[in-house]
């Protein structure tokens, strides 16, 4: 069905390791005149690639996959998670966990086409929204603390660590406690100079001195002022394409 030319098109990927719930999801997604498929997955690590060469609107994703599941697709995206998140699983105690994952809606399978398009419906809003508004990345963050304000320029951020409700702001000597979810955080980073490295660590790629190993033989971040912080395998590769993307291809 072609898209009229007053219709700004959407283009979505669909993950889902079970080959007629993919089915089924591209069967309605095609209903829909405004939608363009771009990637049909069936794992993580298909959807990472996906996302990354298209960089779709929309995201239709599987929670249980094996190897990577749909949390950790999300987390290694981070800022660069499309804005039209849906989760789509067979269980509901995901649910929380995707809507702090910053999803906009959830579907519990199996679902009703009326469920579905309501998904859809919501996912389209925040999409526009997201395009109506000029992306603005933050450039300073407020925090208070003691009885004082105080001011800290992003770009002195040297790398950021997640504590609970909170996120430990590394800056030089000091650390600042920010009240904000690491997922928060990574949404509001200008992507091309912070890197998640972990599931709990951010770093300012301008700060990155090298790579190495520590005593136990694990990956880690070496930053210039000696930081050693941990690297997952997980997110090693999305370093090493922000680093130096013909490294990547060679590791």
């Amino acid at each position: 069905m072609p898209t009229r030319p007053d219709m700004q098109s959407i283009g979505a990927v669909i993950v889902d390791d079970e080959p007629l719930a993919l089915e089924n999801l591209r069967v309605l997604l095609e209903q829909d005149a405004q939608i363009r498929i771009l990637s049909q997955c069936r794992s993580g690590q298909e959807a990472l690639a996906a996302i990354r060469a298209h960089k779709p609107d929309l995201l239709f994703l599987d929670v249980e996959m094996p190897e990577c599941d749909g949390f950790d697709v999300v987390e290694q995206l981070g800022g660069a998670a499309p804005a039209g998140l849906v989760f789509v699983t067979a269980f509901d105690h995901y649910a929380l966990r995707a809507f702090d994952s910053g999803a906009i809606d959830y579907l519990q399978k199996p679902f009703h086409t009326e469920r579905f398009r309501r998904a859809l419906q919501r996912a389209k809003g925040r999409i526009s929204e997201r395009r109506g508004a000029a992306v603005a990345f933050a450039e300073r963050w407020i925090i208070k603390t003691a009885g004082q304000v105080l001011v800290v320029p992003i770009a002195d951020i040297d790398w950021i660590e997640s504590a609970d409700y909170y996120v430990s702001l590394h800056v030089g000597a000091r650390t600042h406690l920010l009240r904000r979810s690491m997922a928060e955080v990574s949404a509001e980073l200008e992507e091309r100079h912070f890197c998640r490295i972990h599931r709990q660590a951010i770093v300012n790629l301008e700060r990155i001195g090298g790579l190495g190993t520590n005593e136990d033989g694990q990956a880690v971040v070496v930053l210039f002022d000696g930081s050693r912080l941990p690297l997952s395998r997980r997110f090693r590769r999305g370093l090493l394409d922000r680093l130096a993307p013909s490294a990547a291809g060679q590791s």
